[in-house]
């Protein structure tokens, strides 16, 4: 089977690499997956008992997770995307492959958590779009692969200004 020269998910029929010029491949989703669900377990969610884990994997291998955090007001709450993003850059990492991020009421994974709007622009901010892997899991044996250009279509980035 041939498949098209985009930067496209690439099937799975020789070996495990799930995007081009990545260095994802499916044991290091599933490990993401793991390592989201880990941080899920300390969000602070007061209020909506919503509660988000993300896991973010750098293009050297290293994982930064993160937790949503609530506030009274509301407006300071931060998602666990950004928790996770935010953690990484404050210790001078800025070149990320991909992130997985997990949520549900009460804890419990019953569908997907896609990013937020503000999430998606934060990421972009560091990403390439065309190839930042999101992870949207329900469990290490479901969930959904999109690059961030897919999510976030014509997006103003950097290299806009």
């Amino acid at each position: 089977m041939e498949h098209e020269a985009n930067n496209s998910l690439i099937p799975q029929e020789k070996g495990e690499l799930l995007a081009r010029k990545e260095v994802v491949s499916r044991s290091v989703v599933k490990n993401l997956i793991r390592e989201a669900i880990e941080a899920m377990k300390y969000a602070y969610t007061p209020y909506s008992n919503f509660k988000v884990g993300a896991a973010l994997l750098t293009t050297k291998q290293k994982i930064y997770t993160g937790c949503n955090i609530e506030s009274a007001s509301l407006s300071p709450t931060n998602c666990a995307e950004r928790t996770a993003i935010f953690k990484a850059v404050s210790e001078g990492e800025k070149d990320f492959a991909a992130i997985a991020i997990v949520g549900g009421r009460d804890g419990v994974l019953s569908d997907f958590c896609p990013p937020c709007g503000v999430c998606r622009q934060v990421i972009r901010e560091f990403v390439d779009p065309e190839h930042f892997l999101v992870i949207i899991a329900k469990s290490e044996e479901e969930y959904q692969l999109y690059f961030l250009e897919e999510l976030f279509p014509m997006s103003f980035g950097p290299g806009n200004l």
